[in-house]
């Protein structure tokens, strides 16, 4: 078997200002966009405005959570986060469809809030969330990737492109990554996504020196939508930058790794 990896660490305050800044691109994205644009279906069955709202509540979950006692013990990392099964979906689709009309206000509040509590509530901080106890800390890491997988949505619904904050899909690319590793444990394929990230993957012969037998690269946004369940392995093989070598290159049944729960 091989050896465990460490568990990747976040800085908190490089987190918290990429999560600021990332609302700031979608909530500038959203300005833009006319009633026609705001209620273009996406292809998560929500419209438009309603994902914009969606993320504004992703946002200020983190002051919500905050505001409730703190659960007595930790329970889910990050990579269980990602993990999280389809039951908690509904309520997540309950909440975005009640969200108000007013987006720009929404995000703004959104901004306000998150950037006045979390700026001072400490990374260790643990948080009663939907799948279990987290730190605020790993947390604020899932926001960076909702945010992150949302923008590509609304790009992907509006045909209008929404930049991504650098730290912010860094921090995304890496979340993802970790999570195939952790649910495909193994080192005989290495998955690339360059700059961000490289990780070993798949049960099979650990590979220790020169270049690995089986190598998948891609760039950060295909990966993403690997693996959130945007892009099958063959429509990436066929039409997006990725390639695959080595007898166990093929992910696809790894693949997605993000449960429903978030953002599929």
């Amino acid at each position: 078997m091989p050896p465990r990896a460490r568990a990747r660490s976040y800085d908190p305050a490089k987190t918290r200002t990429a999560v600021i800044a990332q609302l700031r691109l979608v909530r500038k994205a959203a300005e833009e966009l006319d009633a026609t644009g705001l209620d273009a279906p996406t292809r998560l069955g929500w419209t438009v405005r309603e994902l914009v709202a969606h993320l504004a509540m992703a946002v200020t979950s983190v002051v919500r959570l905050l505001e409730r006692p703190a659960p007595p013990a930790r329970e889910v990392t990050v990579t269980g986060w990602a993990a999280a099964p389809a039951a908690h979906a509904g309520p997540i689709d309950e909440e975005t469809a009640a969200a108000g009309e007013d987006l720009g206000g929404l995000l703004e509040r959104a901004e306000a809030r998150f950037a006045e509590t979390a700026s001072v509530a400490p990374g260790d901080r643990l948080l009663a969330t939907r799948v279990g106890a987290m730190r605020l800390e790993d947390y604020l890491v899932t926001r960076c990737v909702e945010l992150v997988v949302h923008a590509d949505d609304l790009t992907a619904a509006t045909g209008v492109p929404v930049r991504h904050d650098r730290q912010a899909l860094a921090t995304a690319v890496r979340v993802l990554a970790d999570a195939l590793a952790a649910k495909a444990p193994g080192g005989s394929v290495e998955l690339r996504i360059p700059p961000f990230a490289v990780v070993q993957c798949v049960e099979g012969p650990r590979h220790t020196r020169g270049t690995p037998p089986n190598v998948v690269e891609t760039d950060p946004l295909t990966w993403i939508r690997l693996a959130t369940g945007r892009l099958t392995w063959a429509e990436a093989l066929d039409s997006a930058p990725l390639s695959a070598s080595g007898d166990r290159a093929d992910l696809s049944a790894h693949l997605p790794v993000l449960g429903r729960a978030h953002t599929v």
